[in-house]
């Protein structure tokens, strides 16, 4: 096995590798962000608003499903960066060979019951009025796709995992530019509204898929696996199941919280409220892409050091990538709160979504330039293989801090209640990460590198 491209995460300078690291995730993120957005813009002004909001109540069961793909992912990815990290090559060729088999296996099952259930999922996700009719039609194409956008999700965290950060930007870009390309062909062109919204969507994952497809059978990549790779292996089952269950349950809950906000919002102001939503949730997904890069190049870092005994470089690479993802958090906090008219009025002309959406999104990025300790520090967690911790901490803000704010404060503030919880529960949780974080570093990566220093001398 060609080893070169990964020996790197354990021997380059930490800020040199972090940043090589991280810009190819963030651009990856941004140009899919991009495309999020962009897809937004063309639904609402060729579609209309409630076109918005029908997409919004869909994302959440897709992306459940599709975080099946993404949980084994970077699940298998702290193993394999880790097996790098020790030279232990077959253990993992063996972990992407059960990767794509679960990955497989656990999606179609949940597509086959997705479409089961779907006129009891849409309106149980705030697809009701108005918005069931074309949320049912983007809901069944996208669902389709499904499979396939969760086996390029698990795919691109390998890719990342091999020290491959290029690649794996590349593979975040082709399915957004030609989603950009299709949208304006099959909505614009050929005017088929909503369904061919969808396809669009269906349409990118394939691209992606098959460019991952050709990355892992090229001499790019380390990973060679044999058909005996595909045969279920418990152990590593077990351990990917665990650190994998820490993303799956970031999803799950996420899926729970759009639930809840869509209902809740529905409530209080109807389809507008609800496309208000949709608006600042596309803008939390493209103006934190660079955190989120840096969370992604990260994560790499981190497994294979740890794996390699290296605890220096990994003490250094959280305090580093802390620091960027802060810095780089204050900027888009400048951002938004200086324009937040100007980026709704892109969205949509609709008066009533124009008037209340630049408060509630000043709301809602309000406590940004501090969520990068909660990020890495979960991350951080789940990059070690320390898989109770990084559940914990992970599902903290949206579960233990997020839902039950929003069940409680609307009651008192009404609308205003759903967008404090953001800020309240970005706050609650960074304290609690941060606490356990700076624990585990003095227990772990201190006393470790004190009793290497020990056996040296």
């Amino acid at each position: 096995m060609n080893k070169a491209n990964s020996d790197q995460l354990g021997n380059q300078p930490i800020g040199k590798l972090l940043i090589k690291q991280a810009v190819p995730a963030s651009i990856g993120i941004l140009v899919m962000s991009i495309n999020i957005l962009v897809d937004t813009i063309f639904v609402g002004n060729w579609i209309g608003s409630t076109a918005i909001a029908a997409i919004n109540v869909v994302l959440p069961v897709s992306f459940f499903i599709a975080a099946l793909g993404m949980a084994i992912g970077i699940g298998g990815s702290s193993i394999i960066s880790r097996a790098l990290g020790s030279n232990n090559d077959k253990k993992a060729l063996k972990t992407f060979g059960n990767q794509i088999t679960i990955t497989l296996l656990v999606t179609i099952t949940m597509v086959v019951i997705g479409l089961t259930f779907i006129n009891e999922l849409i309106p149980a996700f705030g697809g009701k009025g108005e918005i069931f009719d074309p949320a049912k039609i983007y809901y069944r194409v996208v669902l389709y796709g499904v499979p396939i956008l969760a086996l390029a999700m698990m795919g691109n965290t390998v890719i990342r995992a091999e020290g491959k950060p290029k690649f794996a930007m590349v593979a975040m870009i082709i399915p957004s530019v030609g989603n950009l390309i299709m949208d304006y062909v099959f909505i614009n062109v050929l005017d088929y509204g909503m369904l061919g919204a969808a396809w669009a969507t269906t349409g990118s994952y394939i691209l992606c898929l098959g460019y991952i497809i050709w990355f892992f059978l090229s001499k790019n990549s380390e990973l060679k696996i044999r058909f005996s790779d595909f045969g279920i292996d418990l152990s590593i089952l077990k351990e990917m199941g665990a650190l994998g269950f820490v993303t799956l349950s970031r999803q799950a809950v996420v899926s729970v919280t759009y639930l809840l906000l869509n209902n809740i919002l529905f409530d209080i102001g109807g389809e507008s409220s609800v496309a208000v939503y949709a608006i600042v949730a596309r803008m939390l997904m493209f103006a934190l892409f660079p955190v989120l890069g840096v969370t992604q190049g990260f994560l790499p870092i981190a497994g294979y050091n740890y794996g390699a005994d290296q605890y220096q470089r990994v003490r250094e690479s959280i305090n580093k990538a802390i620091i960027y993802a802060s810095g780089v958090a204050i900027i888009v906090f400048a951002v938004i709160m200086i324009f937040p008219e100007a980026i709704v009025s892109v969205f949509t002309q609709d008066e009533q979504v124009l008037r209340d959406t630049p408060s509630a999104m000043r709301w809602v990025f309000a406590a940004i330039p501090i969520i990068s300790i909660q990020l890495i520090g979960s991350a951080y967690f789940q990059a070690i293989g320390k898989a109770v911790p990084a559940f914990l901490l992970t599902i903290s803000r949206q579960g233990f801090a997020f839902i039950p704010l929003i069940l409680i404060l609307p009651n008192y503030f009404g609308e205003l209640g759903v967008w404090l919880s953001f800020p309240l529960a970005d706050l609650l949780s960074t304290i609690v990460t941060g606490y356990f974080l700076r624990k585990e570093v003095k227990s772990t990566l201190i006393t470790n590198e004190k009793a290497s220093e020990v056996e040296t001398a």
